[in-house]
């Protein structure tokens, strides 16, 4: 077995019993703590910091350019190339750090819960807190590792030179798909870890005909299964873990002909404002021996966490098995999905609740990939201001965004896919002026819409944007469905929704070809 690690150059023979390769969870927590890098809760959950980084480092990423990317990798989409001379002097430096150092910690887990559609992940890194999260978040093994598969070398207290790389700062993040394998470096956050392998997972699916979703899923007892699409913010997490519905993920899947399957084998869940009341199963799951909470403030005297307090980060996150998750799919797969939810928190209060897709709106929102940043949640923003990310995941959709779009609307013409879109934002004006929908109302409708009671429902077309909104849903007061009935002054939203309309317009020109053949799915207003 260690055949493998020699042969990449680690001195396997100088660290002797100080190389640990898959430890049992109860290990890494006891070195983290032993180590001064974790403490524990009153609960038994692991805390740990990770100093300055407490997110993606989202300008630090390269990907080596060679005859195989050069023309397969989306470069527009933030994606630094390195030559393959620096990146395999990168790889010396940093193997010759890790052989430096006292103890190793090796993960050898697997991305996908398919049969075929698999990677395998072998984690080689300084830190047993990342060790633990490799076993949270990828999956057990169940094939021998070939040439395939992808190796993470992973040295976070490692800082560069900018100078000697050709990079930007002193952290980078590389994946080299001639070698299949990524380095870390200059970065705590554990996130760069799960988001390396789902990168190359959208990378490598498309050319088996998998379509990667960056979308949480779940099954009804009925086992028909639905899919969230959504950036941060949106409720995809809170959604797919609805109660009378079983987990199948929370954050990313695969789409084929047989069905959906989880890429993950844990959740990474966000956990500022987390409570009980809210969302009691990733509470619970948070708030146990083994999980793993990052950048939260403790009590040192009481062992109790504040996830209201986010003096370190707003970025807190929680990760943990699906085992911890009660209701769940223990299959990590479903059935195809009879619906496909796009979700966005339209800050400006101007989309409906809900509306019923066609094919052609379906591919054009798919690569839209719309939400809002509110006021104050960046430096500079003192209005709401249109969010955009390709595919509902752009920083880690490796190919062009029209691929993925391909894929999705054959998926839809075979097997007759219904997709909604859902704004989970405001309503009866913008952010400051109106309210969020709340949260029961949402789930009404989303409910409603898996019971199949708006697959044939009446609809009204908006002007604005040509969308479908149901007449009628349940109990929910017609007017609610209708955003124009509820703002104060009918010509103000008029006059935001044109605004909102005019900016999906610009933004999907940047991507020429695919938005004039798919022009038929654009808002009717702004339409050349």
């Amino acid at each position: 077995m260690l055949d493998f690690y020699k042969n990449l150059g680690l001195n396997v023979e100088k660290f002797g019993d100080n190389v640990f390769v898959n430890p049992v969870p109860s290990f890494l927590i006891q070195q983290s703590v032993k180590r001064g890098e974790g403490r524990l809760t009153k609960d038994g959950s692991l805390v740990v910091l990770t100093g300055k980084h407490t997110g993606r480092s989202a300008n630090d990423r390269y990907i080596v350019k060679s005859e195989k990317t050069e023309k397969t990798i989306w470069w527009e989409n933030n994606l630094n190339p390195m030559t393959p001379n620096n990146f395999a002097a990168l790889k010396t430096k940093v193997v010759n750090f890790l052989n430096e150092q006292k103890e190793l910690f090796i993960t050898e887990r697997s991305v996908g819960a398919h049969p075929e559609h698999n990677l395998g992940a072998r984690l080689i890194t300084t830190h047993p807190s990342h060790a633990l999260f490799s076993g949270h978040l990828f999956r057990e093994t169940t094939r021998n590792f070939n040439d395939n598969d992808f190796t993470i070398l992973h040295a976070p207290l490692l800082t560069l030179d900018p100078k000697e790389f050709n990079t930007k700062s002193e952290t980078a993040i590389i994946t080299c798909f001639d070698t299949n394998t990524t380095i870390i470096v200059g970065t705590l956050y554990a996130g760069e870890i799960k988001k390396s392998m789902f990168a190359a997972m959208n990378y490598e699916m498309p050319t088996r005909g998998i379509l990667p979703m960056h979308a949480g899923a779940s099954r009804l007892s009925n086992m028909e299964t639905s899919v969230f699409f959504g950036l941060s913010g949106t409720g995809k997490t809170t959604l797919s873990t609805d109660t009378g519905t079983f987990l199948i993920g929370d954050d990313e899947h695969g789409l084929s002909d047989e069905g959906i399957f989880n890429f993950e084998g844990g959740c990474y869940a966000k956990t500022y404002k987390l409570s009980k009341e809210t969302e009691p199963e990733i509470f619970e799951a948070s708030n146990r021996f083994g999980a793993l909470l990052e950048n939260v403030v403790m009590n040192d005297k009481t062992g109790t966490v504040d996830f209201d307090d986010m003096s370190i980060a707003e970025n807190g996150r929680s990760s943990y098995p699906l085992s911890f998750i009660r209701d769940l799919e223990t299959s990590s797969k479903g059935k195809l999905p009879s619906h496909i939810f796009f979700l966005s928190a339209d800050a400006f209060g101007v989309l409906p609740p809900v509306a019923k897709l066609t094919k052609e709106q379906a591919m054009f929102y798919f690569v839209l990939g719309y939400t809002a940043k509110l006021a104050g949640t960046e430096i500079g923003i003192k209005e709401p201001q249109a969010a955009f990310s390709p595919c509902f995941g752009a920083p880690f959709m490796l190919r062009h965004p029209s691929e993925y779009a391909k894929l999705l609307g054959e998926y839809l013409d075979r097997h007759n896919i219904k997709v909604w879109m859902v704004n989970t934002g405001w309503t009866g004006g913008p952010y400051g002026v109106g309210n969020r929908f709340p949260l029961k109302v949402t789930r009404e409708l989303i409910r409603s819409i898996q019971a199949n009671e708006l697959n044939d429902a009446p609809m009204e077309k908006d002007p604005i944007f040509g969308l479908q909104i149901p007449a009628g849903v349940r109990d929910i007061p017609t007017a609610t469905l209708q955003p124009q009935k509820n703002w104060p002054n009918s010509d103000d939203y008029v006059v935001k929704a044109k605004e909102l309309a005019t900016s999906f317009h610009k933004q999907m020109k940047k991507f020429g070809d695919f938005y004039n053949t798919n022009i038929e799915g654009a808002p009717t207003f702004g339409r050349e």
